[in-house]
């Protein structure tokens, strides 16, 4: 599959107008007819149990999907867990987690097992705990709490199965530089070394040698807030974040995902505007020279769609969160489309994950009108050349 182009809206979104700005758009072969693996649609499907917005989706190992927390139309009443059955293509009740929570993260662990860490509790409390949900039980349990309470941070899953957990916004509404690791092997979080910036809203994947490479966000808040274009890597075998060449756009809101050859494509956000200042723009990160390049714009902005990005066979991506309708898009080429079909998305907090046989499902979100809902949809590609990759 292929990535779609996203229709220049400003000089600055053309390779002309970033020649002119002296800026590099990196497209790798030139975009005439689309490619033939970029033939997806979106359909509706039954309802989840309840409305979210700010949940996560985690693919469990038997194909299901653990739906967990978030938020409905009242925004300080956490949600609990729900799981989609990938079969029946309904979503099911299963145990409930100790503490109802929004903002928070879900990493599937290698064991099978999900870790959910922090977020807002629906008394509006950053907390520290965490616990783990049990797919062969359907239950959860309480695993030993993070140092610090925090909700819009970041959690990865490590090439040696612990789970980096990083930055944030805390009690007092306090931006964290902060980083922690979770120890399957304990049940216990630990204080690693801290990144350069404080950073709230940015996004972090792991790199083909086991770096984590922390990119954008924002901190403060109103009239003092500053968007970076700032990044970082972690290293796991030091404990240290160090900085590499910043990106050439300042993002937060924003998503990423790791290419097939190591690459990490950012992927549209906003500026200090929000809704106003959403970005089509997208960028790659080339871990062999720690810079970034521009590369062919979305065809919509996006923004607030964090975990919403997925690798489709052919080498495409489906980008489903973050505006009112998913795309799809081709990395190597800038070319791709809008996704045909009924489906008008919220899009912006909603949460995605990979189903079996090719499929993607999309839950709940908010935007374009709609507030939060139990909305949700599934991604089928029709040349059934295998499941997508998240």
């Amino acid at each position: 599959m292929a990535d779609p182009v996203r229709t220049p809206v400003t000089l600055g979104q053309t390779a002309i107008g970033a020649a002119l700005l002296g800026v590099s758009i990196v497209v790798l072969q030139a975009a005439s007819a689309l490619p033939a693996g970029l033939d997806g649609r979106l359909r509706s499907i039954a309802p989840m149990g309840a409305a979210r917005a700010a949940h996560t989706a985690t693919a469990l190992p038997n194909g299901d999907v653990l739906i967990m927390g978030g938020f409905g139309e009242a925004e300080g009443r956490a949600a609990g867990a729900e799981v989609f059955d990938s079969e029946a293509e309904r979503f099911t009740s299963t145990g409930q987690p100790g503490l109802a929570r929004q903002s928070h993260a879900a990493t599937r662990l290698a064991d099978g097992t999900v870790l959910v860490s922090g977020g807002l509790t629906g008394d509006g409390r950053y907390t520290a705990s965490a616990e783990i949900y049990d797919p062969s039980t359907r239950a959860f349990r309480p695993v030993g709490a993070m140092a610090v309470g925090r909700s819009g941070h970041e959690a990865v899953l490590m090439a040696d199965g612990r789970v980096l957990v990083v930055g944030g916004v805390g009690t007092g509404w306090t931006f964290l530089a902060s980083a922690e690791i979770y120890d399957p092997a304990t049940a216990r979080f630990t204080a690693t070394g801290s990144m350069r910036e404080l950073r709230e809203s940015h996004v972090a994947v792991r790199l083909p040698d086991g770096r984590v490479l922390v990119a954008g966000g924002h901190r403060g808040r109103g009239a003092a807030i500053v968007i970076s274009r700032t990044a970082e890597v972690f290293d796991p075998a030091t404990g240290r974040f160090d900085p590499v060449s910043p990106m050439d756009v300042r993002r937060h809101k924003h998503d990423a995902i790791a290419l097939a050859d190591g690459r990490v494509l950012i992927l549209g956000g906003a500026d200090e505007r929000d809704n106003d200042g959403a970005y089509t723009s997208v960028e790659v990160f080339d871990p062999a020279t720690g810079r970034f390049a521009m590369a062919a714009p979305l065809r919509m902005s996006r923004y607030k769609h964090r975990g919403t990005t997925f690798r489709v066979p052919g080498g495409g991506l489906l980008v489903a969160g973050g505006a009112a309708r998913a795309e799809e898009y081709d990395p190597a080429s800038g070319e791709g489309r809008i996704l045909d079909g009924e489906a008008t998305l919220a899009g912006q907090f909603s949460a995605a994950a990979v189903l079996p046989g090719g499929r993607i499902l999309v839950t709940g979100g908010y935007g374009d009108g709609k507030g939060p809902g139990p909305t949700a949809w599934i991604y089928d590609q029709d040349s059934g050349r295998g499941a997508p990759h998240p």
